[in-house]
């Protein structure tokens, strides 16, 4: 069948099925009649201004009122594509209404000349019959040969009408002619006429370029035109993330979008010459479940967009999670336990992409059995012809099929089913990619995969191989997680696949962040990442625990989305799989301890005072041996560095190394328990004697401005770089600031010498708030002089140093300006670019006042939804409860935020009584709940509320 047949097949590709007509949506003939009755009106006959105002008024409503109607039906019936296709039906209904009105009235044109013949088509995406709400129009004003007056004036006529009508429209005006060449020379043109429909007009001039795009465009130029569809596929997906399991995807262009549908079928048009999916079974392309599996994945990706622009009135492609809520809803998804509606929705979309993905391997596959494109490598193409096929060494189930690893007969699962998993081992043996076949005929066998294979030994023992390949583990466990065979080989973890978590800290599908954890470990243990995380590299080589390392990666977030705590119960999850695994008792123990603790030693390190020596006993009480220490170790390392893309930063790595270096003695009784004060004297004598070239009686008086605990507290060569500053600071006046860069902790940091104030701490975070910057960390440092010396850590924002040296300046201008009077912190904040809104997520403020986390001070936990300005806020309401924060530990999970504050009262005591503890906790939970009359707000305060006095 010709392109022209195939084309002729169809009596208009925007038809609806079942013979559904417009109907409801507009009547055809009602605005024809009504267009005519306003140029009977008319003294010009339908030329004036006036008839085009009334021309352009009756179109607009007709459209909202379609459009109106178009949004009942899908929420009626569902259907996404029947809505784009009721939309395009619209669109084409409306313009070749204009088109004719300006031909017989505007132009008074009802009998064409040859030269003035013109016909409009729909090219591109509305070429397909298809268009969302927001969609752009594309339209080709096709011509016999060069432009005439008559068509340039309708087609002027019509492109105002629809640009004032608010519609975007990509508009070419060509011959045929310039039509072959240009498509001949450019691959995206060739693509929007290769998809094209008659609108109006002449349709003749329609046929000739049917017929001549057939023989000399498409005619022997299959193989470069999948190509070119298939690298432009390529680099779409690495421009949006290069995953599917983005948890903000983009509907129309993410990998697993409606444009790889449309790319599967533009080159199914191309190459096989057909305009349907039935048409393609036909061909043996699609099986017809394959066949159903595209239009169910079409029409629910159609739904999506459809709602997504109806929602928000505009082209919105991104799924973001402001609206997802409101398309789950519309959808009509409800809550199940442990899972939100939204939840639920997303689960279901990343399992619409995972179909895209195994349509389009399918699609390739049949592809390369004609030989219409090269065959594929891991990384690209391997331009070579089919090679012959090899044997695997000790199997005849499976052979190598151009490096990639293929089945030798269509039975061989259904004879063993262990070669369900023995395919995935021999391939990462062999360092070999999946044939598609193999891939296709795994899907079709997964009723194999029950409880006799789950409990097979040598199955098993054939997964932990696989888990723990030396070479690339996470390619063939996405493979088979792609395949559906890791779902039903783990039960536990197919409940977990394209699960997404509604929150802004992680950015991947729980099943996704498992496997790029398990690809950070691969990475560690080959020595790609020294630079980087240099003491989990330094661990690996030795680590003889390899198996309950990976295993327990694979498990650590195996229980979320049940409503229980997903580290307890994924503990228990790992105690039943690690048996089956062929683990001892002593490997199952540190499998489910690993998992139980994954989150210890992150929260230890980003919510505690690592200086505090109660905070390294306790932690090293809950690690208890020094190779539960470095396993837990490298463990955080991949679990933080898989959540998502700068999630990961220099800072948090030191925060880690630190925890490791000062617990590490304690579990190898390196430490002596000796007093406090011999390790305060010892302290001030390693400072006194690297401030050695300072005159005696400076350096004394130096030492004398420190009260104590500073020397226990702060590093060594910290102590040097602030008295340096101290130092040169006699002449700068009340104020001193000094910045530097961090360029391997990824921080900046700001030393703020000043009179000490209650209120210090909360002025420098809302200056550091006034230009985004985010706090990682504070140390406030009391002196006995009447100063204080607060040393404040921003996470990075700029690639270079003087960008980043430029920000901390303009901070250290905002404190000056606050500590004076000459700026307030809301009307600071009131100037800085709005950061996202986190509005639609809820997270319950909670505040706890804990005495047992240090034995010198009382530490106050703070957990709620961030937003602008709420650490000066907290800090601000500690001041005026009339406590003295030594400490804080700033950590920002999304849009949830922890502080920790290490605080005593005003005489350095901790805070012991009840009463005393519970206004804390009223004040501080008030900054959350009702921030109105906060530093960072305009509003006044009542001082009963500011002291956290509690409403009787």
């Amino acid at each position: 069948m010709t392109m022209l047949e195939a084309s002729a097949a169809l009596s208009s590709p925007a038809s609806l099925p079942n013979g559904e007509s417009l109907v409801g949506i507009i009547d055809v003939d009602g605005l024809r009649s009504r267009l005519a009755a306003i140029a009977e009106a008319d003294s010009a006959g339908g030329a004036s201004n006036t008839a085009r105002s009334e021309v352009l008024a009756l179109v607009r409503d007709v459209i909202r009122d379609g459009r109106a109607t178009i949004e009942e039906m899908l929420f009626e019936d569902g259907s996404g594509s029947l809505c784009a296709r009721r939309l395009a039906r619209l669109q084409d209904a409306v313009i070749h209404a204009i088109h004719d009105y300006a031909l017989r009235f505007v132009f008074n044109a009802a009998n064409l000349s040859a030269g003035e013949r013109m016909t409009v088509l729909a090219v591109g995406g509305y070429g397909r019959g298809t268009l969302a709400p927001g969609s752009d129009i594309d339209l080709l004003f096709l011509l016999p040969y060069k432009q005439s007056a008559l068509g340039e004036q309708v087609v002027e006529y019509l492109l105002y009408l629809l640009w004032d009508l608010g519609f975007k429209v990509g508009h070419a005006s060509r011959t045929v002619d310039e039509c072959i060449k240009l498509a001949r020379a450019d691959f995206t043109i060739r693509t929007a006429i290769l998809e094209r429909w008659l609108i109006a007009g002449d349709e003749e001039l329609l046929a000739e370029l049917d017929t001549r795009f057939e023989a000399e465009v498409v005619a022997g130029t299959s193989e470069a035109f999948i190509a070119a569809k298939l690298e432009e596929r390529s680099a779409r997906h690495a421009k949006t993330g290069n995953t599917r399991y983005l948890v903000e995807p983009n509907i129309k262009e993410g990998k697993g979008g409606l444009r790889d549908l449309n790319t599967l079928f533009w080159i199914a048009k191309y190459h096989y010459r057909v305009n349907t999916t039935e048409a393609l079974v036909e061909a043996g392309v699609f099986s017809r479940r394959e066949a159903k599996l595209f239009a169910k994945a079409e029409d629910f990706l159609w739904a999506v967009r459809c709602h997504m622009h109806f929602a928000t009135g505009k082209a919105e492609e991104r799924l973001s999670f402001d609206l997802q809520p409101e398309i789950a809803k519309r959808l009509g998804y409800n809550a199940h336990p442990g899972l939100k509606d939204v939840e639920r929705f997303m689960k279901h979309y990343f399992l619409i992409a995972k179909d895209v993905g195994d349509l389009t391997r399918i699609f390739c596959a049949a592809l390369e059995e004609q030989h219409a494109k090269d065959a594929p490598g891991i990384r690209g193409f391997v331009r070579t012809l089919r090679a012959r096929a090899k044997k695997i060494p000790g199997t005849l189930d499976f052979h190598i099929d151009n490096n990639r690893i293929n089945v030798s007969r269509a039975t061989v699962f259904r004879d063993d089913p262990v070669n369900l998993i023995r395919i995935f081992r021999l391939a990462a043996l062999h360092e070999l990619e999946y044939h598609p076949d193999a891939l296709k005929l795994i899907r079709r066998s997964l009723r194999l995969v029950d409880a006799e294979l789950r409990d097979n030994p040598e199955a098993n023992s054939l997964f932990i191989d696989v888990l723990t390949d030396r070479k690339d583990p996470e390619l063939h466990l996405r493979r088979m997680n792609e395949a559906g065979v890791l779902g039903r080989f783990i039960p536990d973890f197919g409940r977990i696949v394209a699960m997404m978590q509604f929150n802004m800290y992680h950015h991947y599908t729980v099943d996704e962040h498992l496997l790029r954890s398990i690809s950070t470990l691969s990475r560690i243990e080959h020595g790609e990442l020294v630079e980087e995380v240099p003491l989990s590299s330094g661990f690996m080589p030795l680590q003889k625990d390899r198996v309950p390392l990976y295993l327990a990666l694979l498990l650590h977030d195996i229980a979320k989305g049940r409503p229980v705590d997903h580290s307890i119960a994924g503990a228990e999850i790992a105690r039943e799989l690690c048996p089956r695994f062929g683990l001892d008792e002593r490997e199952t123990d540190l499998v489910a301890w690993l998992v139980e603790d994954h989150l210890v030693m992150s929260m230890t390190a980003q919510q505690r005072d690592l200086t505090d020596r109660k905070t390294i006993l306790d932690f090293a009480e809950r690690v208890r041996t020094l190779d539960r220490l470095k396993l837990l170790t490298i463990l955080t390392v991949c679990d933080i560095r898989a959540v998502g893309p700068g999630v990961w930063n220099g800072w948090k790595g030191q925060l880690i190394r630190t925890l490791y270096m000062e617990t590490e003695p304690t579990l190898t009784g390196g430490f002596t328990q000796s007093s406090r004060s011999e390790r305060i004297g010892q302290a001030r004598e390693r400072l006194a004697e690297r401030l050695g070239a300072w005159p005696e009686a400076e350096r004394t008086g130096y030492l004398d401005l420190h009260y104590p605990n500073y020397f226990l507290t702060a590093p060594l060569d910290d102590q040097l770089r602030h008295a340096e500053f101290i130092r040169e600071s006699r002449d700068a006046g009340a104020l001193a600031t000094q910045t530097r860069t961090d360029r391997f902790r990824e921080v900046t940091e700001i030393m703020v010498l000043a009179p000490d104030h209650p209120r210090l701490l909360s002025l420098i975070a809302g200056a550091c708030a006034g230009t985004g910057a985010n706090i990682a960390d504070a140390q406030i440092f009391t002196m006995s002089d009447g100063r204080a010396l607060d040393v404040m850590l921003l996470n990075r924002e700029f690639e270079s140093d003087e960008d980043e040296i430029r920000r901390a300046e303009r901070i250290c201008a905002n404190i000056g300006k606050l500590l004076q009077g000459r700026e307030m912190p809301a009307s600071l904040l009131a100037n800085r670019r709005p950061p996202r809104s986190t509005e639609l997520f809820a997270v319950k403020p909670r505040v706890s006042v804990d005495n047992t986390l240090s034995n010198q001070l009382t530490v106050i936990e703070v957990e709620g939804l961030d937003r602008p300005g709420l650490l000066s806020d907290v800090t601000g309401a500690i001041s005026d409860l009339n406590l003295d924060i030594r400490s804080a530990h700033i950590s920002t999970y999304g849009e949830k935020v922890v502080d920790v504050f290490y605080v005593t009262d005003l005489i350095g005591t901790k805070i012991t009584s009840e009463t005393r503890i519970e206004r804390i906790e009223v004040r501080l939970k008030r900054v959350f709940e009702s921030p109105e009359g906060e530093m960072s707000s305009p509003v006044v305060m009542s001082s009963q509320r500011a002291f956290g006095i509690p409403h009787r």
